[in-house]
């Protein structure tokens, strides 16, 4: 579905993001100074809740281009749905329903009881959330894997970056299941590297993640189906939102996960990392409206290899702690050597444009000199 291109500023697009970090900010300032009494305790909260927001940021410029690759393809009612009630579950549900639901689940307590936990004992309530890490990780990172191979494994793609190995890959999508069967080749390689309880927890996680992907899939495709049939100005709809929504849980585990290096508090990371959120909910508005993947051929690429790499990670991270900053960064050099070799490919082709149309001039300059004479 074709986007118009907006005139808007990109200051405009980042307009509610901006009050959002006044009012996120103003938060965690008075939450400091409620629970410490002191100016510098509420400095280090106001400076936690940043570092936060800059984490999110960093670790979700991926997930903002997969999603304005999603968003394109659906109607604009979709979209609005998407970026109204989509961000209210991504920042709500995620950073605190989701936290919340684990350690409710692994400490065998009530949802009620779980928000006590995180008030009155956060030391206790992030160590249960670290040793939730593996399944966790196991879970979201089989997610991304088949999120990024399924982008690559298809036959019908015709644009490529590193042209050898996704030339290879497309041509490899003819075999039906083959990302399938490489991911659980690698399930099984990290499985073997881990010891009893842990192995077992690691394959379980990881298979239920692959079905999760799989049955989102059918899912989708049933329902967008379904639409289809009753109006084509439905393409796009339900199925390709619930694959959003998962897409954005697989991506905030790690994020919310790593928030507990820097605060065991449950408020101060949701404030934090709602803050990020609405920058990625700003950013994926503004690829979408400027038709900024159409412009960048390889930005695509370089954001669906951010998230195998992330993926990889999410599964190393299950053998030995990878420092978020790591993570964050270097989804944000692939995305940025993508966004380079576009722009260079862009020059490319106007000057290869410039010099045909002076060709085609020097061609039809003697034909005008003969009709002249």
């Amino acid at each position: 579905m074709k986007q118009p291109i907006s005139h808007k500023s990109t200051l405009g697009y980042f307009r509610w993001a901006f009050i959002i970090t006044a009012v996120g900010l103003a938060l965690g300032a008075l939450l400091g100074w409620q629970s410490t009494g002191t100016m510098s305790g509420t400095a280090t909260i106001f400076f936690i809740c940043t570092v936060l927001a800059v984490l999110e940021i960093s670790l979700s410029f991926d997930n903002a281009i997969v999603n304005a690759n999603k968003l394109k393809e659906m109607t604009p009612v979709w979209q609005h749905r998407f970026l109204t009630w989509g961000i209210i579950i991504a920042v709500f549900g995620m950073r605190i329903v989701f936290p919340l639901a684990i350690v409710a689940i692994a400490a065998s307590i009530g949802p009620i009881d779980a928000v006590i936990l995180a008030a009155r004992q956060p030391a206790e309530y992030a160590r249960i959330m670290n040793e939730a890490h593996l399944p966790i990780a196991a879970f979201g990172g089989t997610f991304l894997l088949m999120v990024g191979l399924s982008y690559f494994f298809d036959p019908e793609k015709d644009v490529h970056w590193i042209v050898s190995v996704e030339k290879l890959m497309s041509r490899g999508a003819t075999v039906k299941g083959i990302e399938i069967a490489f991911v659980l080749l690698l399930i099984l390689t990290f499985a073997s590297l881990l010891e009893g309880q842990e192995s077992t927890t690691f394959v379980y996680s990881a298979i239920y993640g692959l079905v999760t992907f799989l049955v989102v899939e059918v899912i989708g495709a049933l329902l967008d189906a379904s639409q289809r049939a009753m109006a084509e100005a439905a393409r796009g709809g339900l199925g390709a939102f619930i694959y959003l929504e998962v897409l954005d849980a697989s991506f905030s585990f790690d994020g919310v996960i790593g928030a507990f290096a820097l605060t065991q508090n449950l408020f101060i990371i949701a404030i934090g990392l709602g803050i990020g959120a609405m920058y990625v909910r700003s950013m994926t508005i503004m690829l979408v409206e400027n038709g900024t993947l159409t412009h960048y051929r390889y930005l695509e690429h370089g954001a669906f290899y951010a998230i195998l790499i992330l993926a990889i990670i999410m599964y190393v991270q299950t053998l030995f702690h990878i420092p978020e900053v790591i993570t964050g960064l270097g989804g944000a050099a692939l995305i940025g050597v993508s966004l380079w070799s576009s722009i260079r490919h862009n020059k490319r082709k106007e000057a290869r444009a410039k010099a045909e149309a002076r060709a085609r001039a020097e061609v039809h300059s003697p034909t005008r000199e003969r009709l002249e004479a």
